[in-house]
């Protein structure tokens, strides 16, 4: 889950289930009573067809943790008083060694979890650029980029042209959160 409409149509396919709901969060449920198996699988494969998928594999759950932290962290927060270094931020709030949750994320993800920030971070820009409120030196004040520069490297790296450019054009490229 990761964002606050996918909180609620988690939550709604629980209570039609019968299930009472004690907290939900990005990427995690505590819910009674304790279901079933069939259960489980019922609800499974209500959240695949609503395109999600249930998480209950402990290395899974890690993985999805992963995410969300730093989805939360690029979307949400405000990453220039943060000063964040990622392999700390997810180590503490994790508790688990740095290397194990960089191997794990990218034998689960086939792909870094520096590339998995850079592309949360581009779409991010990508987001504040069709805004158009904030020049490029403020978007990369806001993100947390060192310069201008910087950030404009990064995002032709991964999109292929540049904030300027990608901000004349009309029909944007941006992708949903879920699809990064």
């Amino acid at each position: 889950m990761v964002c606050d409409r996918c909180i609620m149509v988690v939550q709604q396919q629980l209570e039609q289930r019968g299930f009472v709901v004690q907290h939900i969060a990005l990427g995690e449920v505590g819910i009674t009573p304790e279901p079933d198996e069939r259960q489980l699988l019922e609800f499974g494969q209500a959240l695949n067809l609503l395109g999600f998928e249930l998480i209950d594999k402990e290395k899974d759950q890690l993985v999805d943790q992963i995410r969300s932290i730093i989805i939360n962290t690029i979307h949400h927060d405000d990453l220039p008083t943060l000063n964040i270094n990622y392999s700390d931020l997810l180590a503490a709030r994790l508790h688990k060694d740095y290397s194990y949750l960089s191997r794990l994320f990218s034998t689960h993800e086939n792909r870094t979890i520096e590339k998995f920030v850079i592309q949360q971070k581009v779409e991010r820009v990508k987001e504040l650029l069709q805004y158009a409120e904030l020049n490029i030196n403020e978007i990369a004040l806001k993100m947390g980029y060192s310069s201008s520069a910087h950030l404009s490297t990064q995002f032709k790296n991964v999109v292929g042209i540049s904030p300027t450019a990608f901000k004349k054009l009309r029909q944007t490229s941006r992708l949903s959160i879920d699809k990064i």
